[in-house]
């Protein structure tokens, strides 16, 4: 399959149907393939393409930072040579779209969602951009990564600079000639300031607290020994942050060039200039605070304690494999930069590389908690027949990827027959329904 074709697209939605599916992205396909398998009724809503955001909110050099034998969709685990590669861009988007191939998915591409609210005799009412479909139950299946994030200063600097979020960012080529600020060190910020880096950009990098982790130890990649402890497999409520997890920020590694380390530190010694947390502008310096040391110090000890995770692993099973000396700083600041004048500095372009924020208002049921984290257990909400699917951390670790989706799904899935199967009213008593539509007038 070319990167051209999608999944097979439909025109002309039913005025009702037993389940509907919000997003055709991979969530959106493994829920959708545990029903095609039990013969529900449904169909998935995708505002533009399956798999566009692969398409285009990815870089160039993107890949997966997780070996391809993690790519396991429900029925359609990772079948090609290099089991241990790292997927590139166009490699994901085939993968995605040759799975939702496989099983004839009732997709309706370009197809937006723009309100979704209960409806007075039961079950939910959507509005489309396709008109309005009432479904007796619903997953939205649309992450939790909606709006990119860009702070209020932003708007003060230069006229002159250029600034894209990381979502805009595609090769370096794109940029004006000139020195780069990178923004933020999550996986997205580290691997842009590299690319930038190997094409001999000058980078500004400033350093967040992300952490970090090896690619490999001991002689295999980092990913299959946390497998093997089951890391991926813990429940959020037994993770050590509780539910705070979910907001907490991934590891920087890369699967580039085979996989490999991002080291900050070895960045600098090669003319990368590092700084810590960007706070704001003053006058035409950017300022920053004096935390570079410690988020530097701060991700090597991430990075150190899993080693120790893994070695006590080794040693308890009694595994042979090969001893690795223990990583060594080779650059420290002499002191944690606090500004960064902007003129005369060589800088044309910013990269926001800061994340994104959730933008669930569209949806006006009340099942949202005071930071408007949708709030579920294993992807089930207190509304009857409302689902959610694809979060960072649903229930796992690995449930935001490709790796976990699948175990969520199913679980999503039987809930479904089971409400189903038990005539169960959907959505939410008339009382409540009345005053959730009211509500949501209000702030429509």
């Amino acid at each position: 399959m070319t990167l051209t074709e999608a999944a097979p697209t439909r025109t002309g939605l039913p005025a009702h149907v037993p389940v509907a599916v919000v997003g055709g992205g991979q969530a959106g396909l493994s829920i959708s393939w545990h029903l095609v398998q039990r013969g529900v009724e449904h169909v998935v809503l995708e505002r533009e393409t399956v798999a566009h955001e692969w398409v285009d909110a990815r870089w160039d050099t993107f890949c997966l930072v997780t070996p391809n034998w993690q790519c396991r969709l429900p029925g359609w685990p990772y079948a090609g040579d290099d089991p241990e590669g790292f997927m590139l861009r166009d490699e994901i988007v085939d993968y995605v779209r040759s799975y939702a191939a496989s099983f004839d998915p009732p997709v309706h591409e370009g197809v937006a969602v723009t309100r979704l609210a209960p409806a007075a005799e039961g079950g939910y009412l959507l509005t489309t951009s396709a008109g309005e479909l009432h479904a007796d139950q619903v997953v939205l299946a649309v992450g939790g990564y909606h709006l990119p994030v860009v702070p209020p200063y932003a708007s003060a600097l230069p006229d002159g600079i250029t600034q894209l979020h990381s979502q805009a960012y595609r090769n370096p080529e794109q940029l004006p000639e000139g020195e780069v600020l990178v923004v933020g060190t999550g996986q997205s910020g580290a691997q842009i300031a590299e690319d930038l880096h190997l094409a001999g950009r000058r980078v500004h990098l400033a350093v967040g607290s992300a952490p970090r982790i090896a690619r490999r130890y001991r002689g295999r990649d980092v990913v299959a020994w946390l497998d093997d402890l089951g890391h991926y497999d813990l429940p959020v409520e037994q993770h050590r942050d509780g539910e705070a997890a979910r907001v907490g920020t991934n590891h920087y590694v890369t699967g580039r060039d085979g996989g490999h380390d991002i080291d900050l530190r070895t960045f600098a010694v090669q003319g990368m200039r590092l700084y810590g947390t960007l706070t704001g502008l003053a006058g035409s310096a950017l300022t920053f605070a004096p935390n570079l040391t410690a988020h530097l110090d701060r991700a090597d000890a991430v990075d150190d304690g899993a080693k120790d995770v893994i070695d006590r692993h080794i040693a308890a099973a009694g595994i042979d494999a090969p001893t690795e000396d223990r990583y060594v700083p080779v650059w420290a600041p002499a002191e944690d930069p606090k500004e960064l004048e902007l003129e005369g500095s060589g800088i044309t372009a910013v990269v926001w590389a800061i994340g994104f924020r959730a933008d669930w208002s569209w949806v006006k049921v009340p099942v949202f908690d005071g930071t408007g984290y949708p709030t579920h257990h294993r992807g089930v909400t207190a509304a009857p027949g409302l689902f959610v699917l694809g979060l960072p951390w649903l229930h796992t670790w690995g449930s935001g990827r490709f790796a976990g989706i699948a175990r969520d799904a199913e679980f999503v899935a039987d809930r479904i027959t089971e409400l189903s199967a038990a005539g169960t009213r959907t959505g939410l008593s008339s009382a409540l329904a009345a005053g959730a539509a009211s509500s949501a007038s209000r702030t429509a």
